[in-house]
């Protein structure tokens, strides 16, 4: 029983009525004050309506209290204490159908239709929105004078923050709930004020502001999603400028899991790489075998796998970014499309392997290559307006791209005949497919499919080679000339750089006939230039002085350079030597039957020799490397000599000279001067 009060307040429910409130101010029995009040009203017997203290347990009859006060014609105090008090209680299931039941959500409906008062808005709107959470009554029961007062809160400059975050969730839930009220809210709504909402420091409205939008983009279809998107018609500096930011501010979400390493302790991030191997190879039964014979199956498959620390494979997710990000993208790859995962693993098992594209190695440096592509981790800037249309069509972006572009990299693999050792090649190429896709503005991830996998390696090849030849085209006049001046000024940095290259040596190995690469030899330049001195070393030697190499040919002896399959020891055993015929040069002297045979040791070093070696015949040096030094060192030296000129336009020709004057008599007289 409670405890008696000087001021007794008790809730009179009775049966399709609002309950009546009765306060009277005297020290009676419980018993007597009941009494009293049923006599007073008219009432039959106390035992046929539930009658309790206000403090008392049963939330639904003190709740009945501030049902009495909201039809009463009390003042503004006391009604916003009454609804500040029934947005409380509305969180009770038990209150919420008995006043429900009652149509209070309808008079909760009329007050936010006709009320102008913020504060007792604020309360009338988290109490409609704690009755609602139940799910007790429809959503679309809503009025359209209802939905197009709480889209003005919304659209309205920042006011009350309180009731601007009641009110987008109120609209989130309005989108989820019905395709109607989906149109009629994205009618209402406009995209700038959304957005500008996820600008405010706020952290609770930029919450609810990113629900809706999140929202509206999940319930709408392609071609609302794009309204949504543009509903401005053409997208303005500033309208792109936010949906720059919408997308910076969601990709990173995964920042957390691109800085964060693998935990070779945590039991879920192992069994999620023990996943990916299972996924991917039929083995037998693992319980079965002993601990030794179970290490050595899982250090194998991990190897295939492409994990380049077999034995322990988390180790290759240690480096951040993309950290955990990378086991994410795939985990999903291997979950959600199994069948192309097992593909690419199996098809690249089974290669040689210096051939085999290494799904580990390229999935880490894919996922890293993403976020890099897509500022994963950048703050928007100020001024950004690079967003990507394919966003607003993707609920998870990072992993659906991942999954196409893992399947494009693979294919590029096999298009560029890629080995090991090509694998930043391969990368670099992949890149540069993802990039100029993205920058095409594919609005779905089908259309981005086809046209990443359209753009194959010859594709990229061409467009390289137009884009070059297109730079060269619309260089002005002026600059042209200008690059031809300081070709023959960078043409002698770089024989210079040959010279001292082939002054400092080469340790190179010799094919023997048993085809063993157990003998090594050292060949350099003298200082003069005059001398190649070379001989056997051994195998774990420092570069040998000169004076310690006893053989040595004289410069003005050699005759001819040959490569490839010209070379003397290329012709003999053609079928052995083929996986070096790509390093193989010789140098003939006195006559046509002495040479010097070389295996260069990687292609830049049979670069670099077969220039030097040109540069001493007084021949102009032709490999792919000198090429590409001379195109970036005129790059750089152009841009530096016209760095002053930045934002000046370059005529295409030289100014016209005048006119020549009508005669030559423009002597000045100093002598009107000096008096």
């Amino acid at each position: 029983m409670p405890q008696q009060k000087d001021i007794v307040k008790i809730a009179i429910q009775m049966p399709g009525a609002y309950p009546q409130l009765i306060q009277l101010d005297q020290k009676k029995p419980l018993s007597a004050v009941i009494k009293e009040v049923c006599d007073g009203w008219n009432l039959p017997g106390p035992e046929n309506y539930a009658l309790q203290y206000t403090d008392g347990v049963q939330m639904y009859i003190t709740e009945s209290v501030s049902i009495y006060l909201l039809m009463s014609d009390s003042d503004a105090g006391v009604r916003c204490d009454s609804l500040k008090e029934l947005a409380g209680v509305s969180t009770d299931m038990t209150f919420a159908q008995e006043f429900i039941s009652r149509n209070g959500h309808l008079l909760l409906v009329k007050i936010v239709e006709d009320s102008t008062d913020n504060v007792i808005m604020t309360h009338t709107l988290k109490a409609f929105m704690e009755l609602m959470y139940h799910g007790i009554v429809s959503w679309e029961n809503l009025s359209t004078v209802f939905i197009k007062k709480i889209a003005s809160f919304v659209n309205a400059k920042p006011t009350d923050a309180s009731i601007q975050q009641v009110s987008l969730d109120i609209l989130e839930n309005m989108v989820l709930s019905s395709q109607s009220l989906f149109l009629q809210v994205k009618h209402e709504i406009t995209m700038e004020r959304l957005i500008a909402h996820l600008q405010v420091t706020n952290q609770q409205i930029q919450t609810k502001a990113m629900a809706l939008l999140m929202a509206l983009l999940q319930t709408a279809g392609d071609s609302d999603k794009q309204n949504i998107i543009h509903s401005s018609g053409s997208v303005q500096d500033e309208m792109a400028h936010h949906l720059y930011v919408l997308q910076s501010v969601t990709l990173n979400h995964q920042e957390l899991r691109m800085r964060t390493p693998l935990d070779c302790y945590s039991q879920e991030q192992r069994d999620i790489l023990h996943g990916l191997r299972q996924a991917a190879f039929e083995t037998e039964s693992e319980n079965s075998l002993s601990n030794e014979r179970r290490r050595s199956l899982c250090a194998k498959e991990f190897k295939k796998l492409g994990f380049s620390n077999n034995s322990n494979p988390g180790q290759d997710l240690v480096r951040t970014p993309p950290g955990l990000l990378a086991l994410d993208t795939m985990f999903y790859f291997a979950t959600r499309y199994p069948d192309a995962y097992s593909r690419f693993v199996l098809e690249n098992s089974s290669r040689e392997d210096k051939h085999e594209c290494p799904f580990a190695r390229s999935s880490i440096q894919l996922t890293l290559i993403l976020c890099e592509i897509l500022r994963i981790g950048e703050p928007p800037s100020e001024t950004g307006s690079d967003y990507h249309p394919i966003f607003f069509s993707q609920d998870r972006l990072i992993e659906e791209l991942f999954c196409v572009c893992i399947q494009l990299l693979n294919k590029t693999w096999k298009e560029m005949r890629a080995t090991q050792e090509d694998f930043d090649k391969v990368m670099q190429v992949v890149r540069e497919q993802i990039t100029r896709t993205l920058s095409s503005k594919p609005t779905s991830l089908e259309l981005f499919k086809n046209k990443v996998n359209a753009l194959n390696y010859s594709e990229i090849l061409k467009l390289r080679q137009t884009e070059r030849l297109h730079q060269e085209e619309i260089l002005a006049p002026p600059v042209l000339e200008l690059k031809e001046r300081l070709k023959p000024e960078l043409l002698e940095l770089i024989r210079q750089q040959r010279l001292n290259r082939l002054c400092q040596g080469t340790m190179f190995r010799k094919i023997s006939s048993r085809r063993r690469q157990d003998k090594l030899w050292y060949c350099r330049l003298s200082p003069n230039h005059k001398m190649l001195h070379y001989g056997d070393v051994e195998e774990d030697s420092d570069n040998p002085t000169i004076e310690t190499l006893q053989e040595k040919i004289p410069v003005a002896d050699i005759k001819a350079l040959l490569t490839g399959k010209d070379c003397p020891h290329m012709k003999e055993n053609k079928g052995k030597q083929n996986k070096v015929l790509d390093l193989a040069f010789s140098i003939t002297y006195d006559v046509e039957e002495y040479s010097l045979n070389f295996i260069a040791p990687s292609r830049t070093d049979f670069c670099l020799w077969t220039d030097g070696l040109s540069v001493l015949l007084g021949r102009d040096m032709s490999s792919e490397t000198m090429r590409s030094e001379l195109d970036i060192l005129l790059s750089m030296e152009i841009k530096l000599r016209l760095l002053d000129l930045e934002n000046v336009p370059i005529p295409d020709s030289a100014p016209s000279v005048p006119k020549p004057p009508s005669n030559y008599n423009f002597c000045y007289d100093f002598s009107q001067t000096e008096q």
